[in-house]
């Protein structure tokens, strides 16, 4: 197996994890966002999706069809930083679903 399936196989478990963090959390949602908030051109749809409805239905979404085409990885990543300033105002602490961005930022960056 090469480096880049090997990558390829970590970031898709990565976005399993993510997954299953934000089922466990109770905020994977079953609707999608209309399509006028997905259009948004605000980093990470700030201005028309919660933080997390941008995790499911864009970064994973789009991640899943990097990995299924076999296309490039993105070369870098910050999306925990991200995940803690929304987690700092909620009652759960997200430090799952935050640890698991961390490992997807660590992958996409190559450290």
């Amino acid at each position: 197996m090469s480096k880049s399936e090997t990558d390829l196989g970590q970031v898709a478990d990565s976005l399993l994890q993510i997954e299953i963090e934000l089922r466990q959390l109770g905020l994977w949602e079953a609707e999608p966002p209309s399509p006028e908030a997905l259009k948004s051109t605000q980093p990470f749809c700030i201005d028309t999706l919660e933080f997390t409805q941008w995790l499911q239905f864009v970064f994973v979404a789009r991640m899943k069809v990097i990995i299924e085409n076999d296309r490039p990885l993105p070369a870098v990543s910050g999306i925990a930083p991200m995940a803690e300033e929304h987690f700092r105002t909620r009652p759960e602490s997200g430090s799952g679903l935050i640890r698991a961005l961390e490992e997807v930022d660590r992958l996409l960056s190559g450290q």
